[in-house]
């Protein structure tokens, strides 16, 4: 493969794996599964890539002294690196693996997922002064044919060593797969590392914000909108209502999982006691901190707001004095501290 062809194949796998990293994000249920297995392949594919990438370039970049190319790309490597060498490391771990960074406390997860958010920016900067060029296929004109240029064609050579790519990243991930489950490891298809069933889980915020102080006797919680009547109403109101158990699997995208059975208040009998539009499209549910989740009217349905886990109320770290859970999603819709609900 030349050059230009390496090139282009590290620029898609960039992009396939920022593309699977935002969608896994929002991806919860088990039919999302291949969003995981499509970002853990691209990832294998993209180590062998860069390997090959800086056995290639960086002696040719010293000999002809391009030391701000040169730096440019070190800042990618070390970005691609960190985040590729962070995934593998966290499949490799066998349990969960935390990186305390002075004030903040990431999991190695975390740490795979913000170095590649880096990277794709880093990535921009390299490209833009003149390699951006690359990116286009190639044109080719004949001496027997003066007519307009046409697409060069992939080369068979191009497939072939696109195939080897695919079968080393298969490997990989077959490899990393194996020596987790080896060593005991139990993970999620998310990829996130089962906790021992039941409560409490690991306390997290969204945004890293501090767990919020809520006047538990002034608190209510208030639905408006696109409904017959504003509600505001506090725990004892909600209790009122059609109480229920419901057993999920919160699944936090820092790398955990754990399945407890919460106790709550369908949302759907909330909506319902507003008076929710019925072609309502969306139904948002918005914390103390501003932090919200946008849901289908469908989803929202099938939601839980929740004021107990394990038969025990839920702490403060944990989203009191109401949560929202949400099955089949991330735990980034998972909102704390519930306060309000807009029916849009």
């Amino acid at each position: 493969m030349s050059s230009a062809g390496l090139d282009r194949l590290l620029a898609a796998l960039i992009v396939g794996l920022g593309a699977t990293g935002a969608l896994s994000l929002v991806s919860g249920d088990p039919a999302d599964a291949w969003v995981f297995v499509a970002h853990d392949l691209l990832a294998a594919a993209l180590l062998a890539g860069v390997v090959v990438k800086l056995a290639r370039s960086v002696p040719r970049a010293v000999r002809a002294r391009r030391w701000s190319r040169l730096a440019v790309a070190a800042l990618v490597t070390t970005a691609s690196v960190a985040s590729l060498v962070g995934g593998f490391l966290w499949v490799l771990g066998a349990s969960i693996i935390w990186v305390d960074l002075g004030v903040i406390r990431w999991s190695l997860l975390t740490v795979h997922a913000v170095a590649g958010l880096a990277l794709l920016p880093l990535v921009l900067v390299h490209l833009l002064p003149r390699r951006w060029r690359i990116l286009r296929p190639r044109t080719r004109r004949t001496l027997s044919d003066p007519g307009p240029a046409v697409t060069a064609r992939i080369s068979r050579r191009a497939l072939l060593v696109g195939g080897a790519y695919g079968a080393v990243s298969v490997l990989l991930v077959g490899a990393a797969a194996t020596v987790d489950t080896l060593r005991g490891g139990a993970r999620r298809f998310t990829g996130s590392r089962w906790l021992p069933a039941g409560p409490p889980g690991v306390p997290t915020t969204f945004l890293g914000e501090p767990t919020p102080s809520v006047d538990l006797a002034a608190w209510r919680l208030r639905v408006s909108g696109r409904v017959a009547r504003d509600v505001a109403v506090d725990l004892d109101g909600l209790a009122r209502l059609a109480t229920r158990d419901v057993t999920a699997v919160l699944d936090c995208t820092s790398g955990w999982a754990v399945e407890a059975t919460w106790t709550g208040v369908p949302l759907a009998d909330v909506l319902a006691l507003a008076g929710a539009a019925q072609d309502a499209a969306r139904v948002d549910i918005v914390s103390v901190t501003g932090w919200r989740a946008s849901l289908a009217r469908d989803d929202a349905e099938r939601c839980l707001l929740a004021w107990a886990e394990g038969r025990q109320p839920i702490s403060a770290a944990h989203g009191a004095p109401l949560r929202l859970v949400a099955p089949d999603r991330r735990g980034l819709d998972w909102v704390k501290w519930i306060h309000r609900i807009e029916v849009a």
